[in-house]
């Protein structure tokens, strides 16, 4: 009697998978560029838990059905967050363009522990810009209580403006994709190098992808506060463990 119980547990559970991925078909894709043929990167279905390779000519095959969320993510592009249509399912070839790194940031070395960098013509970094008292410099009275700021404190507020301000140049950009690429910053620019590939154990290739994996998680959002850091990094390592699993099936 107990055998034929778990035969049939076994079968329900068999059912269970097979039809949460029964209705879903290969989609075959290409990731393109009007500049550079793209040959590596990710493409991860967060719906299916599945990811796989972008190989030769930007091509690309995942089990996926409309209403999936796919995640595009490399080291030579931009990561990328989209929902997947009717339409696009019922392509013989998905293509999907994808916008390279913006690798022609100025870096202008001071000395040995200021760096400043600008993204464009726009004045507005300089006034961001933190500089030391001088001797003209109004005094400023450390006697007196304080306002509870914090002196060269990174201002995040700045950040997000100036992620919408550079979305908002392309057309079509939802206040949802604004949102992800704040948290990617965000985390990026919170921790080290080292928390991601020693601590969290990811490959240099796959940091953006597993942050584009986290920021999906609404909860994600709440935790863009540096009086959160700690939360932050905890949120971090249980997703992590969530991304290891896809990352260890088929790929």
């Amino acid at each position: 009697m107990k055998n034929k119980l778990g035969v049939l547990v076994v079968c329900l559970f068999c059912q269970i998978v097979l039809g949460q991925n029964g209705s879903r078909k290969p989609l075959h894709g290409q990731v393109i560029n009007d500049f550079l043929t793209i040959e590596s990167g990710y493409v991860m279905n967060i719906n299916a838990n599945v990811r796989t390779f972008i190989g030769a000519g930007g091509l690309f095959d995942i089990m996926a059905r409309p209403k999936d969320t796919l995640l595009f993510s490399g080291l030579a592009f931009q990561s990328k967050k989209i929902v997947l249509t009717e339409k696009d399912c019922a392509e013989v070839l998905f293509k999907l363009k994808l916008d390279l790194v913006n690798n022609q940031l100025k870096e202008v070395v001071v000395h040995k522990e200021l760096k400043v960098k600008s993204l464009d013509q726009n004045s507005q970094h300089y006034v961001d810009m933190q500089f030391e008292d001088d001797k003209q410099s109004t005094a400023k009275n450390n006697a007196m209580l304080s306002d509870q700021t914090i002196k060269y404190g990174t201002d995040f507020v700045r950040i997000f403006k100036d992620v919408k301000k550079l979305l908002s140049k392309k057309e079509d950009v939802k206040d949802e994709e604004v949102t992800d690429i704040a948290f990617v910053e965000y985390a990026k620019d919170n921790f080290t190098k080292d928390f991601y590939t020693k601590t969290l154990s990811l490959k240099d290739d796959e940091i953006e992808l597993f942050l584009m994996y986290c920021s999906n998680d609404p909860h994600s959002k709440e935790l863009v506060d540096p009086d959160q850091k700690f939360q932050l990094m905890d949120f971090m390592v249980n997703k992590n463990k969530e991304f290891k699993k896809v990352a260890a099936g088929k790929k």
